[in-house]
């Protein structure tokens, strides 16, 4: 027998069994209230995947974006599945209903000069007196420019290798070698170079890690309070530095990742090399940097060329 209000069933059953947080029940209920009004005055299910494609192309049509629409259709493909464990459904009506491709947006990167700036900038904590921050700050901006390292990698490096209780580093440096050891995506391990640069900057970071060192020794970047680095609290500094350096854009470490990479391709032109040292498990995800490459070259095109000049 069909529920007499199966959505609020189905949210009372988020809420209570799953224990969803109240900020993401509100987009459920949301998403389900527009499945109510799809539906009108037939039973729920009685909607049928050309109704959910219809409902998709007026989404669309209206300017809803292709991540919404994903995200309206996740929802209702998640509730026909709690539903079809209480009745019997035909079919989930929104199992081959996919969204719209979501335009591919390119990454933003840095100029080379930008680059360059932040990385030569002195940084907020040196005007605020602390000189171990700003060594350490510093030193996280070089590596994150000079290894393309995802945030979540360079805050999972320790000093060292480090085995304790079956559990290894997820991340260590090699000094003497010049590289890091990192865990990837997938649980991919993986070994950057660092730059000459970047190990300057880890060199006089360590020089004076030690004052911060209060429970664990391991990790390689320690907050004040003697933690591993807080990923929210590395972004902050990136973004922190950035406008200290006079860089208005909205700086975080995946702009350093995309500029490492975009950098690096500008001047080596290896596409697999440049798989390589992000870590992507696919060429394909490395692609997208040839066509921020193609609008660099087209850029110094329209600029230089005699008969791609605009007339004054």
């Amino acid at each position: 027998m069909t529920p007499t209000d199966p959505i609020a069933d189905y949210l009372a059953s988020l809420e209570h069994e799953r224990r969803l947080s109240a900020h993401t029940l509100r987009g459920y209920t949301h998403e389900l209230d527009e499945l109510k009004k799809l539906a009108g005055a037939r039973p729920l299910e009685k909607i049928t995947p050309a109704d959910v494609r219809g409902a998709v192309a007026r989404a669309h049509a209206g300017g809803l974006s292709a991540r919404s629409i994903g995200h309206r259709l996740s929802a209702w493909r998640a509730f026909y599945r709690w539903l079809a464990g209480r009745i019997e459904l035909d079919a989930n009506p929104v199992a081959a209903v996919r969204a719209p491709k979501r335009a591919k947006t390119l990454p933003k990167a840095l100029s080379v000069d930008d680059a360059q700036r932040l990385m030569d900038a002195p940084g907020p904590a040196v005007a605020d007196g602390h000189s171990a921050e700003a060594l350490r700050d510093h030193a996280m901006l070089e590596l994150f420019y000079s290894s393309g390292l995802r945030l979540a990698e360079l805050v999972g490096l320790d000093v060292r290798y480090v085995k304790r209780d079956g559990h290894e580093s997820a991340g260590w440096l090699k000094r003497d070698a010049a590289e890091v050891e990192v865990q990837g995506k997938g649980n991919r391990h993986r070994v950057v170079p660092v730059g000459r640069k970047a190990l300057d900057a880890l060199d006089a970071w360590l020089a004076v890690r030690d004052t911060l060192v209060k429970h664990d020794d391991a990790p390689l970047f320690i907050s004040v309070r003697g933690n591993r680095m807080a990923p929210g609290v590395v972004r902050e500094r990136v973004k922190r530095a950035a406008l200290a350096a006079g860089i208005p854009a909205n700086v975080h470490p995946h702009v350093l990742r995309h500029s490492f990479a975009t950098h690096l391709l500008q001047s080596s032109g290896d596409l697999r090399a440049v798989q390589e040292l992000l870590g992507h498990a696919s060429i394909a995800a490395t692609q997208v940097y040839t066509s921020l490459d193609f609008q660099h070259l087209a850029k110094v095109y329209d600029t230089a060329h005699p008969r791609a000049k605009k007339r004054d």
